[in-house]
């Protein structure tokens, strides 16, 4: 019991931490746009269904927190453009469905994720920043094939990148698979690279 009563008090709520923002912020989280919830002291560990009070909200930043998986469908946040996830402890990106119609940024780099299910749906997904995760196959940028809307992809980091030494092949390697890239690693994708992404692979 007591090391339960110890755990309670090392991680924080969200429910706790939109309190918390509300106080330091002397504002009404639900009316709020931008809502960051980022390095919470003690951190939160699970996400929670008091996020979908934030119907405003268009920005919601989670990161550096130690959450270990997005538990709950976001349905209450039907404006959010920018979703924060970065530095947790994120497997799988799962239950963002509900975002589909307005999520144009997510940010998930520096977690533990190594499959990029779950995004196929987001059709307004414009920037994904998946850097320093675990992604080891080409195959998965394949599942972004799909996206009408993504030009920007931050993937340095991830074991993908392993077997170039030359990092302008990766960037080819990559545009071959997302042809319609506008911005890989945060550069411009030059036409050159363009031009050789169409060539046939060596």
């Amino acid at each position: 019991k007591k090391k339960r009563e110890l755990g309670v008090l090392f991680r924080m709520s969200c429910g706790q931490a939109i309190k918390t923002w509300e106080t330091k912020n002397e504002a009404v989280a639900e009316e709020a746009e931008v809502v960051k919830l980022y390095a919470q002291v003690p951190p939160i560990t699970k996400l929670d269904n008091s996020l979908n009070t934030l119907k405003n909200c268009e920005q919601l930043s989670l990161s550096t927190n130690c959450i270990d998986r997005i538990s709950v469908n976001l349905n209450g946040l039907p404006k959010l453009k920018i979703l924060a996830l970065g530095r947790n402890s994120i497997k799988k990106i799962e239950k963002l469905e509900d975002l589909k119609d307005s999520l144009e940024q997510l940010w998930i780099s520096y977690n533990q994720i190594t499959t990029l299910d779950g995004l196929s749906e987001l059709s307004n997904l414009q920037s994904l920043f998946i850097s320093n995760n675990n992604i080891k196959s080409w195959a998965e940028l394949d599942k972004l094939a799909g996206l009408p809307n993504l030009k920007d992809i931050l993937l340095k980091g991830n074991p993908i990148y392993k077997d170039y030494d030359n990092i302008e092949d990766a960037r080819v390697e990559v545009l071959r698979h997302l042809p319609n890239l506008m911005k890989i690693d945060g550069q411009m994708v030059k036409p050159a690279e363009k031009e050789a992404a169409l060539a046939p692979a060596e």
